[in-house]
């Protein structure tokens, strides 16, 4: 009994020590024990090295995540050296230009018309074709010119024959009337006969010309050199003289013209040009502004500026050897206005820009042979840009190599590689 006696003290000592979890029953005095206390304080614990835990291993998964990235990423803007593209500034020339919108614009346009009335015998065209100043485009029926041109024949012979009677008695009756043979009055009546006569005559050969004339006008002939169009009259219609439609329609396209606007701020430029005797050239290009035309030169502007839109109208005129250009089509005109010989010259690809500078990565040499160049960023002033070259007014020197392609990779000091072929030839060199 005595040995037995101890343990049961312990147990019970042991279940009055332990917390009593689960049960509804509140400690007796109202306060939870102190072994409750460290169990609570050991929860809180296990909790806060478990968020831990796992936050470091989400940390771990970003980072690994990151450096996946590769180049473009943080990772690239380390030690490593970026492959990158270059060009090379040079001197060359580069122009000024103004563009504007335009349109295909015949010198002369002529609506073919019939003088005199009659039937369309034939048309001597094809539809489209070239004809030249002179040529014959069409005939009409010629007969009743023919016999009005015979009756104005005969009434000049009847008429001559008076005229030459009249003036036979005219000279007897200035015979007699001296000689008091006859009255002052015949004589003067005979004079005014004579004159009468003549007038008829120049009557008669005046008809004559005029049926003459109208035997011309069956042949109707090309007052220009040009295309024509399509026919407007059909062989076998009777047409009429000055008839509103025409019988066809000739536009000269050999030379052509391109009008075109430009606003009015850039006309002092051009003036001074125009005064100065230089003679502008102008480029058109099609619709979408890839292809070149044709090359013309500016001929003359409008008299006034538009005041509604606030430009001026300018023609250019071209040759069109080749005809492609064609009448009212809708071109993109380029007026060449100065050309600048001798600048510093970019790609316009190498050039960045913010809010602030516009700037270009300048290449490094490699202080050692062995090392990797660098890139510095160089801010700069660019000038005219056109095509894919921009002029830079300061901050690069030509020969200085700049980079085109990998720039978002790069930031100051960063190190790159250029590979055998990473280099772009200035346009015009090999």
């Amino acid at each position: 009994m005595s040995l037995e006696q101890p343990n049961t003290i312990d147990r019970q000592d042991l279940h009055e020590s332990l917390p009593s979890f689960g049960t509804t029953d509140p400690p007796q005095s109202g306060k939870p024990g102190k072994h409750g206390w460290l169990w609570l304080v050991a929860l809180v614990l296990v909790g806060v090295g478990v968020y831990y835990y796992f936050h470091s291993r989400a940390n771990a998964a970003s980072r690994a995540a990151i450096a996946a990235q590769g180049p473009g990423g943080m990772a690239g803007r380390g030690p490593g050296a970026v492959p990158v593209v270059v060009a090379r500034a040079h001197r060359g020339d580069i122009g000024v230009y103004f563009t504007g919108l335009g349109a295909v614009t015949p010198i002369y346009t002529v609506t073919v018309k019939s003088q005199i009335s009659g039937y369309l015998m034939q048309v001597l065209y094809k539809e489209g074709q070239i004809v030249r100043k002179g040529d014959v485009l069409a005939e009409i029926d010629p007969r009743p010119y023919q016999v009005m041109l015979e009756q104005a024949q005969a009434g000049l012979a009847r008429d001559e024959a008076n005229l030459e009677n009249a003036k036979v008695d005219l000279a007897r009756y200035q015979t007699l009337a001296p000689l008091k043979a006859i009255p002052e009055q015949q004589l003067a009546t005979q004079q005014a006969l004579v004159k009468s006569d003549a007038a008829v005559v120049q009557t008669d050969q005046a008809q004559i010309d005029n049926a003459k004339l109208d035997l011309i006008y069956c042949h109707i002939i090309a007052p220009i050199t040009g295309r024509v169009g399509l026919r407007l009259v059909d062989p076998g219609n009777y047409v009429t003289a000055n008839d509103s439609t025409g019988l066809v329609v000739i536009t000269q396209v050999q030379p052509i013209s391109v009008i075109f606007t430009l606003p009015e701020d850039q006309l002092p430029s051009i003036l001074g040009r125009m005064h100065a005797g230089a003679q502008l050239k102008v480029e058109a290009f099609d619709r979408e502004m890839t292809t070149k035309i044709g090359l013309g030169a500016l001929s003359t502007m409008d008299n006034q500026i538009d005041p509604t839109t606030g430009t001026v109208k300018l023609r250019a005129t071209f040759d069109n050897q080749a005809g492609s250009l064609f009448p009212n089509q809708f071109v993109n005109a380029r007026l060449l206005v100065e050309e600048k010989q001798g600048v510093i010259l970019i790609p316009t690809a190498t050039i960045q820009r913010n809010v602030q500078v516009t700037y270009v990565y300048l290449v490094v040499p490699p202080k050692m042979p062995k090392e990797d160049p660098a890139v510095t960023v160089r801010n700069i002033t660019t000038g005219t840009s056109e095509g894919d070259e921009t002029e830079v007014t300061s901050g690069l020197s030509a020969g200085d190599q700049v980079v085109m392609t990998g720039v978002d990779k790069l930031m100051e000091g960063s190190k790159i590689k250029i590979p055998k072929s990473g280099e772009r030839s200035p346009k015009g060199s090999s």
